[in-house]
């Protein structure tokens, strides 16, 4: 099989199967040779090692992937794809390709029945942008046997993932990930590595799952409450953040801030992982 970075080859591919881009599914294919092999070396794909990938597209991810790994296991959506995959795969052995919703599968059944034998498994794929935060958080809140997420993503929403918790650039999606892993940029992809390319540039990123949350947060459903109370309306300060929608009521929101040491005109976005485990250990207890 030909290079499936390669333009011509893509584009003979796409003709032979009567394939064409869907913008529907942010379907954009690799033409950097160099981007593949690379996020497949550090997305933790070894001989030892099962690999999930959502979203394989052609296959060019998968195939490094195939090449590195002990066994890989491919979601995709889009039925058209599934005979180019199995065109461009069909010399791997190590490759099971499941046609389904990654947001709707049982991946930890997925995982269950496909990587017996895999002393770790990871996942690594290039994401559609439009599905980055459902993926990322499905895949964190499951509590899958997974090591870590390798996965390609929008430039913007990389420097968010990867900004540090209480600066300007955090937001809910970052708590949530700095609370379930470690999260950390690996490089810059640009718009022109892509056919067709995007009208931004990428990044990927590593997640380094934690065996346990870093922080003890008291009762999580209320962490995760407070933090979207606070960034659905981060321009206001705490105090009248945690009382909008009736989270707290303003004699708790007070005595949640007092207790915390905490001021009533900060803003949720100044608060740190430590300063928001706290609150939310003290919410947890009075409301």
């Amino acid at each position: 099989m030909a290079s499936l970075s390669d333009i011509g080859t893509i584009k003979d591919i796409m003709r032979r199967h009567g394939f064409s881009f869907s913008k529907g599914l942010g379907q954009n294919f690799l033409v950097n040779p160099s981007v593949c092999p690379r996020m497949a070396e550090l997305g933790g794909a070894n001989e030892n090692a099962g690999v999930l990938e959502i979203g394989p597209g052609i296959g060019v991810l998968t195939a490094e992937l195939a090449r590195r790994a002990r066994k890989v296991v491919a979601v995709e959506l889009d039925e058209r794809l599934l005979p180019v995959l199995e065109e461009t795969l069909a010399e791997f052995t190590n490759v099971r390709v499941i046609h389904g919703d990654a947001l709707q599968l049982d991946l930890a059944e997925v995982i269950r029945e496909n990587f017996a034998g895999c002393e770790s498994v990871a996942v690594c794929a290039n994401l559609p942008y439009y599905i980055t935060s459902p993926i990322i958080m499905t895949l964190l809140e499951s509590r899958l046997p997974i090591t870590s997420v390798t996965v390609m993503v929008q430039k913007e929403a990389a420097d968010r993932i990867c900004a540090a918790v209480g600066s300007r650039e955090s937001g809910a999606l970052t708590v949530a990930i700095h609370y379930y892993a470690h999260p950390r940029l690996l490089f810059k992809v640009s718009a022109g590595s892509f056919m067709p390319p995007p009208k931004v540039n990428s990044a990927v990123i590593r997640l380094d799952i934690l065996p346990e949350p870093a922080y003890d947060v008291g009762n999580e459903k209320i962490f995760f409450a407070m933090v979207k109370a606070g960034f659905s309306q981060r321009r206001k300060t705490l105090a009248n953040s945690l009382t909008s929608g009736g989270f707290l009521t303003k004699e708790q929101a007070a005595k949640a801030l007092s207790d915390s040491d905490i001021s009533p005109n900060a803003r949720i976005e100044s608060l740190d992982m430590e300063n928001l485990a706290l609150l939310s250990r003290i919410i947890s207890k009075i409301s």
